[in-house]
Parts: C-alpha cells; sequence; structure tokens
C-alpha cells in the first residue's frame, strides 16, 4: 500500500467537497489558500482534512475524512503529521480541533492523536449538544 499526502488541487475539488458540510466554493477557495490537505492510496484518493483559522491566526482542523475501507490503517495520522509539519514551518506552536459532546470516538480519536480537551461550549450544535475542543502542541 503506498501512502502519499498532498495539499489538494482544484482538480480534487469534487472529492474533498463530497462531505456536504460547506459549499463547494467555499471548498474551492480552501484549496487556492492552501487549506486543504489530501490523502491518496495507490494513487486513488481515500480523505482529506480541511483547515481553518480561529481569528485568522489559530490553525484548527475543521474536518478530518477518511473513506471506510481505508480506516485503521494510519491514513488520519498521515494526514495530520503532513499538517502538523507545515504548521510548524509557518511558526504555529499549537493546532485546534473540537468534537460534539456526544461522539465518544472521535473524542476517543483526538487523545489518540495527541490532543488534549482544552474547554467546551454547551448549547452550540443543533439540539442544543455541545462541542469539546482540544489542542494539540506542535
Amino acid at each position: 500500500m503506498d501512502i502519499s499526502v498532498r495539499r489538494a488541487a482544484q482538480s480534487d475539488l469534487e472529492f474533498v467537497s463530497q462531505d456536504g458540510y460547506t459549499t463547494m466554493d467555499a471548498v474551492r477557495r480552501k484549496i487556492g489558500e492552501g487549506e486543504v490537505v489530501l490523502v491518496e492510496v495507490d494513487g486513488e484518493p481515500a480523505g482529506y482534512v480541511r483547515l481553518e483559522f480561529l481569528w485568522s491566526i489559530r490553525p484548527y482542523v475543521a474536518l478530518i475524512r477518511v473513506l471506510d475501507r481505508y480506516r485503521g490503517r494510519g491514513l488520519s495520522r498521515a494526514l495530520l503529521e503532513y499538517v502538523e509539519t507545515d504548521l510548524r514551518g509557518e511558526g504555529h506552536t499549537a493546532l485546534f480541533s473540537s468534537s460534539q459532546v456526544d461522539e465518544a470516538e472521535a473524542q476517543e480519536w483526538h487523545r489518540h492523536m495527541g490532543f488534549e480537551e482544552c474547554g467546551m461550549i454547551t448549547g452550540l450544535n443543533e439540539g442544543g449538544v455541545g462541542e469539546v475542543f482540544f489542542r494539540k502542541a506542535l
């Protein structure tokens, strides 16, 4: 299994916007800003991460997605390592992320990847569900 990670290109737009959480125009802009990273297995797209910047300065994992058939093979770790290396090179000292309070599996993934819980906002999501925030030192 050959795993490669790279910044997404506009030709990857359809794949990296398939989750439906944001518009294709927004994803197109994020690709242009270098805020979308793609992982491939044997030359085929297998997952991606989209970044945001809180207050325009704090890097935040807005979404990380690996196709079901590739889960458990280290692809999310490969995506994070790529992003972390880039962010360190830009002088960032931490990476932030979050998950809904009712998503135990996502919270465990964050901890497994080296993130530490750093706060919560209650009632943020539909139905009043809160959001747990995580921080990972770079």
